[in-house]
């Protein structure tokens, strides 16, 4: 028995698992050896391929193809119709499917709408990653990034809000009042 919500027009492939309380939305195509957690939304038009990892709660947005070799940990968000890689040297004519790269996005990731994940980039803790952004190298816990290719422009809480650190390295979440350290170039939550 199913404990999840599947849409007629998606295509689940038998061998998967798909987590309680999930929800695949029109469309979508979850293909086989692939683990879906719990409570996740999958949105229209994605494609979940072999292999794919997702953890609990995460939100992946229309138009998103999750390539072989990519895992999310829990609470990911992936914004509509970004993009995974999963291979440096694509070519048409040469088969390279042994050498599929990794790519590990942490918990609680935010990638905005129309980023490019180059593949063997992992993502931070909590990292956000902004619309349009081109990820060509690995993102910290808590980092900021922008553009094309992506360059970190500060920080964020837990909560998704920019982190203002004040002159002893502490920033304060305005939604949570959780409290931040930044040290090192490093950025961790204290409370």
């Amino acid at each position: 028995m199913k404990n999840y919500f599947k849409h007629e027009t998606a295509v689940i492939d038998s061998d998967c698992e798909i987590g309680n309380g999930s929800k695949i939305w029109h469309f979508s195509h979850i293909m086989s050896d692939s683990f879906i957690g719990q409570n996740c939304n999958i949105g229209q038009n994605v494609v979940i391929s072999p292999k794919v990892r997702l953890g609990n709660n995460v939100k992946v947005q229309n138009n998103v193809s999750i390539y072989t070799g990519v895992i999310c940990e829990d609470d990911v968000f992936l914004g509509p119709s970004m993009v995974f890689t999963n291979v440096i040297n694509p070519r048409s004519a040469v088969n390279r499917r042994d050498q599929y790269s990794k790519t590990l996005v942490k918990k609680g990731a935010s990638i905005g709408a129309n980023a490019t994940i180059v593949c063997g980039n992992n993502i931070g803790s909590y990292a956000f990653v902004g619309a349009g952004a081109v990820v060509v190298k690995e993102i910290q816990n808590y980092a900021l990034v922008v553009g094309n290719p992506s360059r970190q422009i500060g920080w964020v809480s837990e909560y998704g809000h920019k982190l203002h650190f004040d002159s002893n390295g502490t920033a304060r979440c305005p939604e949570t009042n959780q409290e931040y350290r930044l040290k090192d170039n490093t950025v961790s939550r204290t409370r």
